[in-house]
């Protein structure tokens, strides 16, 4: 068990479109920052480490180095140390596990951790070239349009080959999320209307972009950053003290998993043939979670907030977190327990399909999300019951993978 308290966070707008508003990737730093901060209550001298995660700002933004922005915005975190983290869809969570390490191993007391991606300054085509980067560049994904969508309709399609899958639960999920997101403030599809039979195989309101993957599987290309800000056990015991509550109030990132497989899709595939999970790395990471945060299976939890870059990759956690057996995704679905009135919802903020994927910042935000849940903060997205919540966050075709249990002690 770990002993690292979220005292706040923030996130923005994932509405927005940043370069439309003469804004650029600083901007969003800065605020997310500078919200985060404030939220948390704390002084920006307190904060003793900073880390970022970021996927592709050299080529979006034609920015690197986004570590050096923390004493941009204040000039009192001049000579802190800082860095940045690159696991592409990951990348967010890969800045929180750094972060976490720097506090338990006594280094420093508190952390801010922003995660940032600006996506909408370019065109469609332009933006799914650059997010090709996170697959083997030259080796797979070379014959489409669409790296990604072209990707997950593999993944689809040996679902199919191993256990059989139905569409028609696929736009179910992504159904589900859109309808979270209503519900949110913050996600980019919060105003979208819905043509009745969008979420159906109708090619005209519910076009193909790969294969088997349409327009409604996918998740929205975003601008958007997230922040929390960590501390030891000490800080966020003085900082309850100081608001009247408890220390068991303050969530806690109760248990991490972290594992990686082959950066190619196919040499994953080909690793777990003949057996029934696609990507048994994810459930071991899932299980080293639990584990270390002290529960025996997924279901002592009180739901996910879970990496839907496409509808197909939420159907890949339900069974690989042990929800349902293997191949038996369809059932949690199809019953409605992931729905925000299930016995384990899943993405009540909207996910990546309804809220939005701005890709560093998406580890940050689930786990801010989860931390807003178990104390009661998460506004219109509620949940009835929520004490410990878990993240899914993957890069790639799940080649890094990261999951945080997230809870209160009260």
């Amino acid at each position: 068990m770990t002993d690292i308290y979220i005292l706040g966070g923030s996130q923005t707008d994932f509405a927005r479109n940043w370069a439309r508003e003469g804004l650029e990737i600083y901007d969003l730093f800065s605020e997310a920052l500078s919200t985060g901060i404030a939220d948390a209550g704390i002084e920006p001298a307190q904060i003793e480490v900073g880390h970022v995660g970021n996927f592709v700002g050299d080529l979006f933004a034609r920015q690197g180095q986004l570590n050096g922005f923390f004493a941009e915005v204040y000039p009192e975190l001049c000579g802190i140390p800082t860095s940045r983290h690159e696991a592409a869809c990951a990348s967010g969570t890969m800045a929180m596990l750094a972060a976490m390490r720097d506090i338990e191993a006594g280094h420093y007391r508190c952390a801010a951790v922003v995660g940032l991606e600006l996506m909408r300054n370019v065109n469609g085509k332009t933006g799914a070239e650059y997010l090709g980067a996170a697959a083997w560049v030259g080796r797979e994904a070379t014959d489409c349009d669409f790296p990604w969508p072209f990707m997950f309709d593999r993944i689809t399609r040996e679902y199919d080959t191993r256990h059989g899958i139905d569409g028609d639960h696929l736009l179910r999920i992504a159904q589900n999320n859109f309808a979270n997101a209503k519900r949110n403030p913050l996600a980019q599809s919060r105003d979208w209307q819905f043509p009745a039979g969008c979420f159906s195989v109708d090619d005209d309101l519910n076009p193909v972009i790969e294969g088997r993957v349409r327009k409604m599987d996918c998740g929205q290309i975003t601008d958007g950053a997230a922040c929390v800000i960590l501390a030891d056990a000490a800080t966020a015991r003085a900082h309850a003290r100081a608001r009247g509550l408890s220390l068991a109030a303050i969530p806690r990132i109760k248990g991490w998993g972290h594992r990686s497989a082959p950066l190619s899709l196919e040499h994953k595939l080909t690793l777990s043939a003949g057996q029934p999970l696609l990507f048994p790395h994810v459930r071991d990471m899932f299980n080293d979670a639990l584990r270390r945060a002290g529960f025996a299976a997924v279901t002592d939890l009180d739901g996910l907030e879970t990496h839907d870059c496409f509808s197909v990759t939420e159907y890949m956690a339900i069974d690989h977190s042990g929800l349902t057996a293997p191949g038996e995704s369809w059932k949690a679905v199809e019953d409605g327990r992931i729905a925000v009135d299930g016995d384990f919802p899943i993405n009540p903020s909207g996910g990546l399909i309804g809220l939005g994927h701005p890709v560093g910042a998406t580890g940050v935000r689930m786990a801010l999300d989860c931390a807003r849940q178990v104390s009661g903060r998460a506004g219109g997205c509620q949940l009835p019951r929520a004490r410990n919540l878990a993240t899914f966050n993957l890069g790639g075709s799940a080649t890094t993978c990261a999951s945080l249990i997230i809870g209160v002690d009260e």
